[in-house]
């Protein structure tokens, strides 16, 4: 069966383009699209398998590159002459085919039908770099870094705090990290960390994704190094936002924070519910987008409740929900844990309620330290710089120790760890 294609290209050589292919065995055009949103609504309907673009196409990001993958379209740059900087730029979006008017007939099918790269189009590898004077780490390997996802119901259950303190903690015990707040509904980690509400964070970081501008490099610049080994990206400074945050440009910032560090930490918001069952449009954006691509992305999945009857009931639910996504296997976190909130020996009854209402088995317990979190909120510092000696933080440092394979730290007093910028 013929591969039906899609054109969205400049009328000066588009003629000469749709003839270069209508002459060809096993493709053929079937709409000349005028612009993007006709390409988009084209691909919706299922009227193509191929979508040639050019690099001037309006509005073309990696949004929309997205989107034509989501409907079963694969998106094939297209120049009149081989361009390099058009090339360049899909490249930068995500198109990794190419064709231009010159380009022999068998590689034109071969770009329009194979499921591979096209020949000689495979870009170079990325060479490792030693840091540079900007403060750039030095080049990981493609998708090296461990993605943990913090994850957890409504209710404030301390998923910003355990993700601040995880990511310290792996940095202190010498092992890279860096920590990226993609709560779309109540960004705080820029707030908890005393970094400055004006740094451009994620919001900067998702628009040059789309743009197709956003390499490792500019990923390092945005990620403020508040203590060596250890990186934040900020998130979005209000919620009303969250419409600059799409799920294209949220997995091509985790692939990169995956070069940066060795473990890479993300504060999720608690909606996963998809949002297009919820609205007529499945072209607008989705508030909950961002924490699902980060459920589908991530090795490991940090589930974190809060010690209480109704805090443990929204987790047993919470349970029941990810399962529905693709998803890790969740490893339960209980926050706050005290005997006030569900009686004597409180470890042993959290662990029959969650095993017999939500199957879950080997409970990390993080205990009710309401005076050291206070004060590293109130000072804008880690549970390490404030309360070294604090129960939580060596509950902390033990989830830590399980990613660094070391030996949670024993700091013998107070003393400032880190620095901010």
């Amino acid at each position: 069966m013929p591969a039906s294609v899609l054109t969205a290209l400049p009328h000066e050589w588009e003629a000469r383009m749709v003839a270069v292919i209508d002459g060809l065995p096993g493709v053929c055009v079937s709409r000349r699209c005028v612009d993007l949103a006709d390409l988009l609504a084209n691909a919706s309907a299922g009227h193509g398998d191929i979508a040639l673009v050019s690099a001037d196409l309006r509005g073309l990001d990696r949004d929309a590159v997205d989107h034509l993958r989501r409907h079963g379209v694969t998106a094939v740059g297209a120049s009149p002459d081989g361009a390099e900087d058009g090339e360049r730029h899909l490249r930068a979006l995500g198109v990794e085919r190419h064709l231009h008017l010159g380009t022999p007939g068998d590689e034109v099918v071969h770009a329009l039908r194979s499921d591979e790269d096209a020949p000689g189009t495979t870009p170079p590898a990325e060479e490792p770099a030693e840091e540079d004077e900007g403060g750039v780490p030095a080049a990981r390997e493609p998708s090296a870094g461990r993605v943990v996802a913090v994850w957890g119901p409504t209710g404030a259950p301390g998923r910003s705090t355990l993700a601040i303190n995880l990511a310290a903690e792996i940095a202190q015990a010498g092992t890279s990290a860096v920590l990226l707040d993609l709560d779309t509904y109540g960004a705080s980690v820029a707030q908890q960390l005393s970094v400055l509400d004006e740094a451009p964070g994620l919001a900067a970081a998702a628009r040059a994704s789309e743009q197709g501008t956003l390499d490792r490099a500019g990923l390092a610049r945005l990620a403020v190094e508040v203590a060596p080994r250890f990186r934040v990206l900020t998130g979005i400074p209000t919620p009303s936002r969250w419409t600059e945050v799409r799920p294209a440009a949220v997995e091509h910032v985790i692939s990169l924070a995956r070069t940066l560090a060795d473990v890479v930490v993300i504060d999720c918001g608690f909606g996963i519910e998809d949002d297009e069952e919820l609205s007529y449009d499945t072209l607008a954006p989705r508030r909950n987008a961002s924490t699902l691509t980060v459920l589908e992305q991530a090795e490991d999945l940090l589930l974190v409740g809060r010690a209480d009857p109704v805090g443990l009931q929204r987790m047993v639910r919470a349970v029941q929900a990810v399962a529905a996504v693709p998803s890790p296997e969740p490893r339960p976190v209980v926050n706050r844990l005290r005997a006030a909130t569900v009686g004597p020996e409180p470890e042993r009854r959290v662990e029959e309620a969650l095993a017999r209402f939500a199957g879950l088995a080997e409970i990390t317990f993080l205990p009710e330290d309401g005076e050291a979190a206070d004060a590293a909120l109130l000072a804008g510092q880690t549970l390490a710089e404030t309360r070294p000696q604090s129960p939580l933080r060596h509950a902390v440092a033990g989830v830590a120790g399980s990613y660094t394979g070391t030996v949670p730290p024993q700091p013998s007093g107070r003393r400032r760890l880190f620095s901010r910028r």
